[in-house]
């Protein structure tokens, strides 16, 4: 089972507008949703949806916090969360005609103790794979996520910002940097797919056993214990990239859990991104057909050439 970890959850607000309003003037939304949101939570829901067994938890708070609870019992999404004081915060994403916009809250502050009461949830949920996904909250600092992999037998997956993959020191299955993050985790220049293999390799060489980066148009790269390749982005109209690195981490996992080879495994994450991306907010569109799309995924290696 894969327990999702997210510490730092949202209520996800997007609208949809013309065009940005002028200053003292009113823009109406012609179309607007709120969805639970978060890295972790969103994997989950992918998850659900490729028919993997998952749960997500973290540290919620008040209404909001009530409404991610409330909105993952709706989509038949298992959950185990913490509550804390203070309000789960709320992010919103603007939608014009050619543009995002993204505000995000910095969260409530959070005591050392929430990750106790965290590590029992994890411990009785007894997963093969946790996921920590996003930022953290006001009050921890990365220990708190090293205290979550050091704390069990399972293996830990990380998907958080490139700062705060510089700074944890336990051992990782895998961690999912975009290409912005793999620059700042490594310090190294990430133009080119040579430059994204050398900066996946410094990652490697720092604890963690794979690396999945997210490239946008550029694709996704891999790198395990014994080899490393490029996945080509599919073709598709892209409408919102909100959960495209999730939902494409969703895709790796879910393969990697039921056994499939790891170049299947980045298949599988880019037919699924491909999908999330051509739909609006978090709302998961139907991904039994990303299947489909897997064979046409090409992917290639910097020894071997295309295979």
């Amino acid at each position: 089972m894969i327990l999702t970890v997210t510490l730092n959850p949202a209520v996800d607000h997007t609208v949809g507008v013309d065009s940005l309003p002028e200053s003292g003037r009113v823009a109406r939304a012609n179309d607007a949703r709120i969805d639970p949101g978060g890295k972790g939570i969103n994997v989950s829901k992918y998850l659900v949806e490729l028919g993997t067994e998952t749960v997500a938890t973290g540290l919620v708070g008040d209404f909001l916090g009530e409404f991610i609870r409330d909105g993952l019992a709706d989509g038949r999404i298992e959950s185990d969360f913490v509550e804390i004081d203070g309000r789960t915060r709320l992010n919103t994403t603007v939608l014009t005609e050619d543009a995002e916009f993204k505000i995000n809250h910095a969260g409530p502050t959070v005591s050392e103790r929430a990750i106790d009461d965290l590590l029992r949830t994890v411990e009785r949920n007894e997963p093969d794979t946790v996921v920590v996904g996003g930022s953290l909250p006001p009050g921890l600092d990365s220990d708190a996520i090293d205290r979550i992999s050091r704390a069990g037998e399972w293996e830990t997956v990380v998907d958080v910002g490139g700062d705060r993959l510089a700074e944890l020191d336990a051992s990782y299955a895998l961690c999912k940097p975009n290409r912005e993050e793999l620059a700042a985790a490594t310090g190294q220049p990430t133009r080119t797919l040579e430059e994204c293999y050398d900066a996946v390799a410094q990652l490697r060489e720092r604890g963690y056993d794979r690396v999945v980066a997210s490239l946008g148009a550029d694709g996704a790269i891999m790198a395990t214990p014994d080899d490393r390749f490029h996945a080509a982005a599919l073709e598709t109209d892209v409408v919102d990239t909100v959960g495209a690195g999730d939902s494409l981490l969703a895709g790796v996992l879910s393969a990697l859990d039921r056994g499939a080879p790891d170049r299947e495994a980045l298949r599988t994450g880019m037919a699924v991104a491909s999908r999330v991306v051509s739909v609006p907010g978090t709302d998961i569109p139907p991904l039994d057909d990303a299947a489909g799309s897997i064979d046409r995924v090409s992917i290639s290696s910097p020894e071997v050439g295309s295979r």
